[in-house]
């Protein structure tokens, strides 16, 4: 694990959410995921994206790559995630994720996971001890409440302090409960998504 210390968090720093188009559960195929940089909660900077496959094992390189191979890397201060999972179950490995980009990761959720429901899923599944395995090293999960006591979500972190992780999520949500890059890459993401 990469550990990043902020010694100042900036307003307008740089980070990317990144999430995942739409796609037919259980299908083979490729999935659109977009990845989204804004200055802060106010200003998009730029947009890369990739394709992983549905339920593959693809997620964490395919996104490392993204992110290494932008042209908006030496910039990028965070990695924030629409949770740990793309594409039905294809799932991130944050730490991994992390150590590749050498930046700071959280994965950031609306709602607290249902782990029971979510190994029982995982079981229909291939390599399905391989996956809960990833999901359970994604290590404590957090809750933040982002914008006011009414509005909260959960995070998974790697290479951050929790403290500072919570103060980039409050400076980040400007306009709803989660990152305005989460938000706005999810917009793009659905949008360029085959239903």
């Amino acid at each position: 694990m990469v550990l990043t210390k902020f010694r100042v968090i900036k307003p307008e720093i740089r980070v990317l959410g990144v999430d995942d188009g739409v796609f037919t559960p259980h299908v083979k195929g490729l999935v659109h995921v977009v990845g989204v940089i804004f200055r802060g909660g106010y200003w998009l900077d730029g947009v890369m994206h990739t394709k992983v496959e549905v339920d593959g094992f693809d997620a964490t390189d395919k996104m490392a790559s993204m992110i290494i191979n932008s042209p908006h890397y030496k910039q990028l201060r965070v990695v924030m995630l629409d949770g740990i999972t793309f594409a039905g179950f294809n799932v991130v490995n944050i730490e991994e994720l992390n150590a590749e980009t050498r930046l700071p990761v959280i994965a950031v959720t609306r709602e607290k996971p249902n782990f029971k429901e979510i190994r029982k899923a995982l079981s229909n599944l291939t390599g399905s001890e391989e996956r809960w395995k990833t999901i359970r090293n994604a290590g404590k999960m957090f809750e933040v409440f982002t914008r006011s006591k009414k509005e909260k979500v959960y995070m998974h972190i790697s290479g951050i302090l929790e403290k500072d992780a919570r103060k980039i999520l409050q400076l980040t949500s400007t306009r709803s409960s989660i990152p305005e890059a989460l938000r706005v890459a999810h917009l793009i993401a659905s949008g360029i998504s085959k239903t």
